[in-house]
């Protein structure tokens, strides 16, 4: 009995999937032990960690902190009512800051600072490699590695946390404003109830959450930029393969490391 052609093609189709995922995944892990190893030889590049730090930072501020502010208002509008079926509004403190400090903080800021600063790596390291920027360190034995990956994968771990947390305390005071200011909660009740049931291990699980998401964006944006085609299409399509690989790899991220944390 002859096998059938269309199921032999099908997992063919499969195996070659397989293996190329296999491939991909192997690729990157090497990327990533080559950026860490490289963070700790010599020379230590600070004024490079320093610009990534104001790129990934305090240039992806005003877009975290107003996506902050108005999560924290919507999570107020929508908790205030909800509670009140329950008659259970003093709540509306704790409810929202646990949702920010647990998930929502971390995720939307991740999110956010991928689409932003993420994009913009893949496509400043895949235009070096285009124009043979990368070719030419090499040439003047400079480690491309070394001066493009390492230093803003050691930014992101290090700002992403200070971003999540500050994502967090302007949510909150977005709560209040909705919360107290607007639907008429005593302040005390909101930031007593608020007091008494986040604890210290939330925010610090939540800000673990953060330097994962930071890794996994800047490791995976600088990858893409670095291993990018010819072209400028080549660019683009690792520019959006970034950002849709790290925002579906936070998502999953956040899965596992709530199941782990909390």
């Amino acid at each position: 009995m002859k096998p059938d052609p269309i199921a032999l093609t099908g997992v063919r189709f499969l195996g070659r999937q397989a293996l190329d995922f296999t491939a991909e995944a192997g690729r990157m892990g090497i990327f990533l032990a080559a950026s860490v190893g490289w963070l700790l030889l010599p020379p230590y590049r600070f004024s490079l960690l320093l610009r990534q730090m104001l790129f990934v930072g305090a240039g992806s501020l005003s877009i975290v902190l107003l996506t902050g502010l108005f999560t924290g208002m919507v999570l107020a509008l929508q908790g205030f009512y909800t509670l009140q079926k329950f008659g259970s509004e003093g709540l509306l403190g704790p409810a929202v800051a646990l949702s920010l400090v647990r998930e929502l903080g971390p995720v939307l800021t991740a999110l956010v600072v991928a689409g932003r600063a993420g994009s913009a790596m893949a496509a400043e390291i895949g235009i070096m490699v285009i124009t043979e920027q990368v070719d030419a360190l090499q040439s003047m034995a400079v480690n491309p590695i070394q001066r493009l990956a390492s230093p803003r994968l050691l930014a992101g771990v290090l700002a992403f946390p200070l971003l999540g947390s500050l994502f967090n305390v302007v949510g909150i005071f977005g709560g209040y404003l909705v919360g107290v200011q607007l639907l008429g909660l005593s302040a005390g009740t909101y930031f007593g109830e608020m007091e008494a049931k986040v604890d210290l291990a939330d925010i610090v699980g939540g800000a673990e959450k953060s330097l994962v998401f930071g890794l996994l964006v800047t490791w995976i944006c600088c990858y893409k930029g670095y291993t990018c085609g010819h072209g400028a299409e080549g660019v683009g399509r690792a520019t959006t393969s970034a950002v849709v690989l790290s925002s579906v790899m936070i998502l999953v991220g956040d899965y596992f490391l709530t199941s782990v944390l909390f």
